[in-house]
């Protein structure tokens, strides 16, 4: 700890208190950044002291990795050795629920959920834990009517469903977005354990993206979907492990669970009573459950990823029953890691971190809390930051492998048909799907360079389901939902709807968040002034309406966009310009279509089937004649029927 007299700096219009024993640096060749990224890293090796990520961390932290990368080898060696397409995307449709279960979770809840959903709870209170609500009530629409469609395809790519229900147009479309969508969300999912690692280990942004891509892109590209499952199961345990070591350690400093709670009151982090109908509120009631709702179904009924997921199973009771299961043990892990954000600030309630210059952002909140609380115990911050990069390395992985089976599904077949007048051979599918699995990793790296512009972790990677995940759920529930719908209003709903959501979702100006009351009161370590210029704020009544929504509400207002300009426009190409008409009687496949509207759509298939066979009749009569005796009407033709009265 430093107890020197501070020096005064002054740099422009940036005054900086300098500790007398820091290194020597020209003011002349300093910056505003360069100067506070310079204390800062002063203030972290001074207040971190003897506490490092040492041999024994770095030791478990390649154990549990090779544990995860022997399970792909293993995978990769036996069985069919990865040598099908339907082996190496679809684990050969014999999984058992319970990996599968955790898979479900694992794929898009890793450290996004435990650096993030920490983060939210330490900055703006508990408001955020009212979204598992939308879980609970958006589960069996997933399982009872998205789901059966899918199983009753069982294509190995998703969008196949579109091309059957409105043309090719609307397949490349969805699958063209979904790409986008997945390569973006892989940006964030490399970026979060970079931080992670920066802050615990002092290991470059740079290479840390690096290293964590490159093993990911290798463990993909070997693995398949029966490896990444069982991984899942593994990875989901070190999260579990990494998020109970935080409250087990809160619980032990300040003596039980209910101290914890009571400082976090006392604070004012703990909320669940926001009813506020204002759309501009970042969480409320209402936008987390809706919203919430749309981005749970965005990825449990029409993501690739988790389709492959279902179909790995033998039936679609199976997969609902996974399903089912997933539930609880997401929620299970939302609620501890919401607590373990509570938890934290228990610690640090008059000693905020960042406000102190120890880390740059809240998203390294957790691992800085982990070095800084149990650093001295050997081998425990090394558990931690190898659960971060397994359900990292697991996420990757999984979405590569989606993407790459739309990639081979979607695009290089039917080029391969359109060139070759012929179906591309089965025969080299898997090795194809495993090159393309290394393209998409490469290009995962790029992005997740950029992803810190992004914002924070978990408002942008929830920005960027509900901005592309809306339309896509829109595009889906608009076939399957309205019988009515045509090629001409889907694609026209689809495109105006992902135009909408892209142009709220990424504004030029936007309210600034709001963070709860953060002190510093009890920190004795030094202290970074820094007097700028105030800059000219903006009200937020300045801010265009729309751009002022809360995220959460983006994917609904694709969603309803999506629909409602599909079935006008649907409407008005059908009855006006006479395209795309539909004879809801015969013309379209039930198979296609949610459980119920299928069953309204095969009972009237049935009842113009028996109008047909009796107009049908009706034609082949040719004679009515009557009996003599007038009790009996005898109807001849080649087919003959006698009616006798009672």
């Amino acid at each position: 700890m430093l107890q020197e007299r501070a020096i005064k700096v002054n740099i422009g219009q940036v005054s900086l208190f300098w500790p007398s024993s820091a290194q020597a640096v020209s003011p002349k060749r300093l910056s505003e950044q360069n100067v506070t990224n310079y204390v800062r890293k002063i203030c972290k090796i001074s207040e971190m002291g003897d506490v490092t990520f040492g041999i024994a961390d770095y030791a478990v932290f390649t154990f549990t990795l090779l544990i995860s990368a022997s399970i792909g080898v293993y995978y990769r060696f036996t069985g069919g050795r990865q040598k099908t397409a339907v082996e190496y995307l679809l684990a050969d449709r014999n999984m058992g629920i319970i990996p599968v279960a955790f898979s479900l979770m694992a794929s898009f809840m890793s450290a996004i959920t435990l650096l993030g959903v920490s983060a939210e709870n330490y900055s703006y209170g508990t408001m955020f834990v009212v979204i598992n609500l939308s879980y609970g009530i958006f589960t069996p629409v997933a399982a009872y009517l998205f789901l059966p469609v899918f199983y009753n395809l069982q294509a190995t790519s998703v969008y196949e469903y579109l091309e059957r229900r409105f043309g090719k147009g609307a397949r490349l479309a969805g699958s063209f977005a979904f790409s986008l969508q997945m390569i973006l969300y892989m940006g964030i999912v490399l970026y979060t354990p970079a931080l992670t690692l920066e802050a615990v280990t002092g290991l470059s942004k740079v290479w840390a993206i690096l290293s964590v891509g490159l093993v990911c892109t290798f463990y993909s590209t070997i693995g398949g979907l029966k490896a990444v499952l069982i991984t899942d199961v593994f990875q989901s345990l070190l999260m579990f492990a990494a998020i109970y070591s935080v409250i087990g350690s809160a619980w032990v400093e300040k003596g039980s669970l209910s101290e914890v709670w009571r400082i976090a009151e006392e604070n004012g982090r703990v909320e669940f009573d926001n009813f506020d109908l204002d759309p501009t509120v970042r969480h409320t009631w209402w936008s987390l459950t809706f919203g919430g709702g749309v981005t749970f179904l965005s990825l449990y009924a029409v993501n690739q990823a988790q389709v492959q997921r279902y179909l790995a199973v033998k039936d679609v009771k199976t997969a609902q029953k996974s399903l089912w299961l997933n539930w609880p043990i997401l929620m299970l892990l939302s609620f501890s890691t919401s607590f373990s954000g509570i938890a934290m600030f228990s610690k640090y309630a008059h000693c905020d971190p960042r406000s102190a210059g120890k880390i740059s952002s809240y998203d390294q909140l957790m691992p800085y809390y982990v070095v800084d609380t149990m650093g001295h115990i050997p081998g425990l911050s090394g558990l931690f930051v190898s659960g971060i990069f397994s359900a990292s390395l697991s996420t990757v992985s999984a979405a590569v492998n989606s993407l790459a089976a739309v990639t081979l599904e979607d695009y290089i077949k039917p080029i391969y048909t359109y060139v070759k007048k012929e179906d591309l051979p089965d025969k080299g599918s898997s090795y194809r799907a495993k090159l393309i699995s290394v393209i998409y990793g490469l290009v995962c790296i790029a992005l997740a360079f950029i992803a810190e512009y992004l914002g924070s972790v978990l408002q942008a990677s929830l920005t960027i389901f509900n901005v592309v995940g809306g339309p896509i759920l829109g595009l889906f529930s608009l076939g399957m939902f309205f019988p009515l719908a045509n090629q001409t209003g889907a694609l026209a709903g689809f495109v105006s709807s992902l135009a909408f959501s892209l142009f709220l979702g990424f504004p030029t100006t936007k309210p600034a968040l709001k963070p709860l009351p953060v002190y510093t009161d009890a920190c004795s370590n030094l202290t970074i002034t820094l007097s700028t210029p105030t800059p000219t704020l903006t009200s937020d009544s300045e801010i265009f309406y729309l751009y002022r929504l809360s995220y959460m509400w983006l994917g609904v207002l694709g969603l309803i966009l999506c629909l409602v300009v599909g079935v006008v426009v649907s409407l008005l190409a059908s009855h006006v310009f006479k395209l795309h008409s539909v004879n809801l009687s015969n013309e379209l496949d039930p198979n296609l279509f949610v459980p119920p509207v299928a069953n309204c759509l095969k009972k009237r298939q049935q009842i113009a089937h028996l109008k047909s066979l009796m107009d049908e009749n009706s034609l082949k009569t040719t004679t009515v004649e009557l009996n003599p005796i007038g009790d009996n009407t005898s109807l001849s033709s080649d087919h003959k029927l006698d009616v006798h009265p009672q």
